[in-house]
């Protein structure tokens, strides 16, 4: 059965899942005729897909700042988190249980380790030690920091910046301490690579190619060869996520992010200013709103607000009603429209939530015209749900 979406559309839901690139899906198709091939095959077609395979590992190490052996490919972001938490934690078993996170990371991070602290073996149990957040969602530094240092860490994971309320964290400060401790860093970059410059003190990178305009249903994760990890999982010959995954989705995962990075500045400074006009334009026209997060270390493509007296789902279904797709919810978690965890973290409004995360081909008549018409959405579902004289 096919479906449409009827009448003219503005697409300002990119997080985790940005529309294709034009470069990438030349690059898909074109895969599809040289590169369906098994390979781990000898023959010349199973040797082709894997030099096809083996460039776009190379591609995107080049833009990672990795070396090609370091990077692995997964099914998913989800995928290559899961995979991270679970193999380091149980490769540095015996010097430590505990996982440290910061409350505003993603829900696969928090489930990864609360699944391997509670594993059986080690030495004794372990615990997963969550770091608090200012209201700008931004981690404590200096808690993680004391957290990370304390005997039995495993790991610590910490998100570049968050792709919910934009805010950059305090990496650099954190993974110095860390490195000096010898407890690795799983840096999550699922929301920054491709829009900003990535900082090179990590120890294991996991980055989202759906988020940069490459196809869905790839994960990347980097390894460096000091860290330590064992598998949970049965031995495969792709030791890290066994099977392998599609070569021309990795070739134009690799397309799509060399482009991203090629374009970044210019779309950076665009969707910036795009997003401080979003900010100022809610915060003056909509009624009790709470515009969240750091309004300066930010990610340039990332805005959240969040309405008073409003169902975040039902001014979902309104804007979409009106021709925009906007997020709502936690990042990870909003096909349930659940309250956010980050948004409770950080201690600020948490209904009527609404995520805007710009796509590169935004323009500023799209920016107009969702500013004109989210006053009289949101007046419209508080009507509805009879709070319109609050």
């Amino acid at each position: 059965m096919t479906h449409t979406i009827p009448g003219a559309r503005t697409f300002l839901d990119a997080g985790g899942r940005a529309p294709l690139r034009a470069a990438a899906r030349a690059a898909f198709i074109q895969a599809l005729d040289e590169g369906w091939a098994d390979p781990r095959r000898l023959h010349a077609e199973g040797r082709q897909a894997r030099a096809l395979l083996d460039g776009a590992r190379a591609a995107i190490a080049s833009q990672l700042g990795a070396r090609t052996e370091e990077v692995f490919l997964s099914g998913s972001h989800t995928a290559s988190l899961h995979a991270a938490v679970r193999g380091i934690a149980r490769g540095r078993r015996r010097a430590g249980r505990d996982v440290v996170v910061s409350a505003v990371e993603r829900a696969a991070v928090l489930q990864a380790a609360d699944f391997v602290v509670a594993q059986p073996g080690g030495a004794g149990p372990g615990r997963r030690v969550t770091v608090a957040v200012d209201a700008a969602g931004r981690v404590d530094a200096a808690a993680m920091i004391a957290a990370l240092g304390a005997p039995g860490v495993a790991l610590v994971a910490l998100q570049h910046a968050n792709g919910e309320v934009g805010t950059v964290q305090p990496v650099a400060e954190i993974a110095g301490v860390a490195r000096r401790a010898g407890v690795p860093l799983l840096l999550d970059v699922g929301a920054s690579a491709g829009h900003v410059e990535l900082p090179d003190t990590w120890d294991v990178l996991a980055a989202d190619p759906g988020d940069w305009g490459g196809p869905g249903g790839l994960g990347v994760l980097v390894v460096r060869p000091r860290v330590r990890w064992s598998p949970d999982w049965p031995a495969d010959d792709d030791a890290w996520f066994p099977g392998g995954v599609s070569v021309p989705t990795a070739l134009a995962a690799a397309v799509a992010l060399e482009h991203a990075v090629a374009e970044r500045d210019s779309t950076d400074a665009r969707r910036r200013a795009l997003v401080d006009r979003i900010r100022t334009t809610v915060a003056a026209t909509v009624p009790d709103v709470e515009v969240v997060g750091d309004g300066v270390g930010r990610l340039p493509h990332v805005v959240t607000f969040s309405c008073l007296y409003v169902d975040g789902e039902a001014l979902v279904t309104e804007l979409d009603r009106l021709g925009f797709a906007v997020g709502s919810g936690s990042a990870c978690t909003s096909s349930a429209l659940e309250p956010s965890h980050v948004l409770a973290a950080m201690g600020v409004l948490t209904h009527g939530n609404v995520r805007l995360t710009l796509p590169p081909s935004v323009t500023d008549d799209d920016v107009d015209r969702f500013l004109a018409v989210l006053p009289g959405a949101v007046r419209r579902v508080r009507d509805l749900l009879g709070v319109g004289d609050l």
